[in-house]
């Protein structure tokens, strides 16, 4: 049928095929149906589309249409048959093609995010999916209440905003390991800020962390896991805000690269408060919520549900114990820097 840009190969014997059942009233037999089926696979395969198919073969009906009386029942029901298993082919090679491309992008994502493929082919692979790794990138990783996967409500929801907004601005949304992820490109983080505020809107209860712009593709890997332990440095230290930037935290991983000297000064600077009656766990709690509260006693205390004459006890009880006053700017970067470290070791709930 060349008016219709469909081969005839597609439509081979059915012609035929339509006589013999108008002559005879039989139905199609399986081995028929199989090769009708087999045949809308691979035109499933060559790329042609299922509407033109289907009136190729409408047109090829008329045209083949049987001329006895009676027959017209028998030949629709064959058509009906032939149809329907074309079509089962069709759709069968679809969702094959639908299948191999998600584990081909899977694929993709776990080398890309893990840096395990040879760069020039991780290039060539990337372009397929939007991607020029010669750019820099960013990746903002976003931890929701539940576990996350392509298929969740939510990242469809998020996803669908997203391009709306901003088209295929070589942008990468996927899912990794329970949490949702856009690689963007380095220098547009309106897109990154959107997708956090996009997930946010989505689903209350959850956060976003931004790394690094960075270089390549081991750029991307490095500001994934930037974001990631943005993350965890904001669930241990208990930061607000539903978005945190690794850029704005670089001081706390500084601070934690050398672990034995952190450990060191937590335990020189706040081991003393064990020895208060219920332990350091009180007055730790009572440094951390003074030094987020910009040292302002009235907002410390209201955040603890104590009266400031409280507060004011256990501040003095805390430089008693220690020997250094919360309140002297000159004593205050040490102990801030020490409940700091205790937040990131998990003192005094481990031992160091």
């Amino acid at each position: 049928m060349p008016e219709l840009g469909i081969p005839e190969q597609y439509l081979a014997g059915y012609a035929p095929l339509l006589a013999e059942v108008a002559g005879t009233g039989r139905r199609l037999t399986r081995a028929e149906l199989e090769a009708r089926r087999a045949l809308g696979e691979q035109a499933a395969e060559a790329g042609h589309g299922l509407r033109s198919l289907v009136n190729a073969h409408l047109a090829a009906t008329r045209a083949a249409w049987p001329q006895t009386p009676g027959a017209a029942d028998c030949t629709l029901a064959a058509v009906q048959q032939v149809v329907d298993a074309f079509a089962e082919g069709y759709e069968r090679a679809q969702r094959l093609a639908v299948r191999q491309e998600e584990a081909a992008r899977r694929e993709f994502i776990d080398d890309l995010l893990y840096g395990r493929s040879d760069l020039g082919r991780l290039a060539e692979r990337a372009e397929r999916f939007g991607l020029r790794l010669s750019h820099s990138h960013a990746v903002a990783v976003v931890q929701g209440p539940t576990a996350y996967d392509e298929s969740a409500p939510v990242p469809r929801q998020v996803e669908r905003a997203m391009i709306s907004r901003f088209g295929d601005r070589n942008i990468l949304l996927t899912t990794k390991a329970g949490r949702m992820l856009c690689v963007a490109p380095g220098d547009q983080d309106d897109i990154l800020a959107h997708f956090a505020k996009q997930s946010y809107a989505a689903a209350e209860g959850t956060r976003a962390a931004i790394g690094r712009p960075q270089p390549g593709a081991g750029g991307i890997v490095q500001s994934y896991e930037e974001a990631l332990n943005t993350l965890e440095l904001a669930e241990r230290l208990n930061l607000e805000g539903p978005l945190l930037r690794a850029a704005d935290l670089l001081v706390y991983p500084v601070l934690t690269r050398d672990r034995q000297a952190m450990a060191d000064l937590v335990l020189d600077a706040l081991g003393p408060l064990t020895r208060a009656r219920g332990g350091a766990r009180p007055l730790l709690d009572t440094l951390s919520t003074y030094f987020d509260s910009g040292c302002v006693a009235a907002e410390s205390a209201r955040r603890l549900s104590l009266s400031v004459r409280a507060l004011t006890y256990r501040l003095e009880r805390i430089h008693q114990l220690t020997g250094a006053d919360p309140a002297d700017p000159g004593q205050r970067y040490t102990l801030q820097t020490a409940v700091i470290g205790a937040r990131l070791l998990d003192w005094p709930d481990k031992e160091l």
